[in-house]
């Protein structure tokens, strides 16, 4: 039982995946023009 590995096991999986997608891709991006805008204003 506390094994359970079957579809509903993926199906959680994937639904975590896409939750992370949701909150990572703009997270990075911000970060990502967060550093890129620093660059510019140090250099």
């Amino acid at each position: 039982m506390a094994n359970d590995r079957g579809p509903r096991a993926t199906h959680n999986a994937l639904k975590l995946a896409l939750a992370w997608g949701f909150v990572g891709i703009p997270l990075v991006w911000g970060v990502v023009q967060t550093l890129v805008n620093a660059i510019k204003a140090f250099h």
